[in-house]
Order: C-alpha cells, then structure tokens, then sequence
C-alpha cells in the first residue's frame, strides 16, 4: 500500500511559518512528506530536517524529499533537542507539528488502527513497544476504564473497561474487530446511534500506546525552546485534549507578569517569550472540506518566538 498523505491546512502552514528561502525548518511529524515536500520547495540555500517514529514514512518520505536540501531521521519530535544536536542544528526559522495517527496508518489495516477493519489489535506508530493488544489483555479494569475516561472522554469507560476484562478471561483479545465488538456491546443502543461507538475508545488507547501526551507536552517546550528569534512553531491538532494542551502551553509562553493581582505594580520583570500569530485556531474552508473530509477536525494554531523563555 502506498503512503498515502494529503497535507492538511497546508497553505495556511506555509503563510503561517512565515518561509525564508535560507532558513532553517523542521517538519517533526513528516509522515508522507506532503507538508515537508512544499516547505523544502520553497528552501534555496535553507534546510529542512524531518522526523517520524514510524519507520515506513522515513522511508517514503526520504525518498520524496530526494533532490532536496533535507534530510529525514526516525525519532519522535520529543527528542528535537538531541537530534539536532547530532545534526549540528542550534535553532530553527519555523517548526511544524502534524499531530496524530496518519491517513496512511488509518487506511493500512494491517497496523490495526482502524475499528472499519479486521486487524491484529497494535496501533503502534513506531511499531516498536507496547502494543494494543498489550494494554487491553495486560491493563486492570481500573487502568483501562481511565485511559477510556482521560483519553477518550468516554462516559461510558467503566462500562467498555469491565467488558473488556469480562472477555479475556475467556481468550485473549486479539483483533480490532473482536474490541470493536466489545466496545459496541457495553454502550446503549440509543447512544450507538449517535456516531460510531469505538471512535473514542480507539482513540484512547491508541493515544496510550503512543505516549502520544506525554510526547506532546515536552515537545511543545523543546521545540519553542529550539525556535531562533523571530521563528513560528505551526501545530495542527485533530481533537479537543490534543488542542486545550496546545491552546494552553502556547497561552503560557505569552505570559508576562506572574506577579500576584493585589501587587501594585510588577516586581518579577517577567515579559512574553511568544506572540500568538492567529488568537483563534485556524480551520479548513469548505473547499477543503470538500476535497478531504478528514480535514473537518483539523485546527491551526501558530505562535511566534519573540525572546528565549524564562524556566
């Protein structure tokens, strides 16, 4: 199967990093290159580094950027500090972060993202680690129902999470089908009706076995942190937790004063580190909904770097 990546919000993040044909970018979500291939056309005598944990789109990517002045490592997008280290990169012009599982990892049902088809139950994105299969057959009742709850916002967790136990117990779980099922059977008809009942669930043990927060929250400081002067950090984020993180991390490095309200006048000095480019996200248009209906979730948010953060 091809890797398959139709770039979303892709000429908002090209007006939103701001490109300079001599700069310094880093795509840390490179997936299928489609983002990566338009900012390293624009490049002359700049540079472009691409990072993905999924070694099946270092790949593709490597070889969809081939002719041009970058360069694509598997890692994770948390790990910007040290990768670019080894690369001898002390700052970037623009940073761009396509956040969660890619058209490709849903489409290939082998990788056993999907609850449409009959997988084995994975979902790793690096295909190293901790699998699905792991987490619902290994997990207790009470760590499953509050990854459902946490990750998922899943009101019916307790519910999937005592099923779940209910059905190992007979026979390991060991496909996609076999959870959807599960999931399916522990929500209310009235509710299935709704939208499809495992899109939570799936989504909140995929986050689990990705680590996919915990990533986030040290790769949104590392990447401000590794932004020169003047650089914009572009995060597209496809669901509510995955955009409240970033909403707030971007909100805390426009900070200024922390000092207590009652204080007549400011005593710690504390000024912004960043400026918001855009204060509300930015979404798809209808003829880009039109064209690609996974963009319907999609939201921008862009911060530029105005000074280094104070820790």
């Amino acid at each position: 199967m091809e890797f398959s990546h139709i770039p979303v919000l892709l000429e908002q993040c090209l007006e939103g990093l701001d490109i300079k044909s001599d700069g310094i970018y880093l795509d840390g979500t490179c997936g299928g290159a489609g983002h990566s291939r338009e900012i390293a056309k624009r490049l002359t005598n700049g540079r472009l580094v691409g990072i993905d944990r999924d070694p099946e789109a270092v790949k593709t990517a490597s070889e969809r950027l081939a002719g041009y002045n970058a360069q694509v490592v598997k890692g994770n997008y948390s790990e910007i500090k040290d990768i670019s280290k080894e690369l001898g990169i002390d700052g970037y012009d623009g940073i761009l972060l396509d956040l969660g599982v890619s058209s490709y990892q849903l489409d290939n049902g082998s990788r056993g993202f999907s609850y449409h088809t009959d997988a084995p139950l994975d979902m790793r994105m690096s295909m190293e680690g901790t699998s699905a299969r792991d987490i619902v057959n290994t997990y207790s009742e009470e760590q499953l129902s509050k990854i459902l709850f946490e990750y998922g916002e899943e009101k019916f967790s307790r519910n999937i999470a005592a099923n779940i136990i209910a059905a190992r117990k007979e026979k390991p779980i060991e496909t996609t089908l076999e959870l959807a099922e599960i999931v399916k059977s522990s929500i209310p008809a009235r509710f299935r009706r709704e939208k499809n009942p495992c899109k939570k669930s799936f989504q909140a043990i995929r986050i689990a076995v990705n680590c996919e927060f915990e990533h986030l929250d040290k790769g949104l400081d590392d990447a401000f942190d590794m932004l020169n002067i003047g650089g914009r950090l572009c995060v597209i984020t496809f669901h509510s937790l995955e955009d409240r993180i970033v909403k707030q991390r971007f909100a805390s490095f426009c900070t200024g004063c922390i000092c207590p309200p009652d204080f007549p006048q400011c005593v710690c000095g504390r000024t912004p580190a960043g400026r918001l480019v855009n204060r509300k996200p930015i979404e798809a248009d209808e003829k880009e909904l039109e064209a690609n209906v996974r963009s319907r979730s999609a939201k921008l948010r862009i911060i530029e770097k105005i000074k280094e953060r104070e820790c």
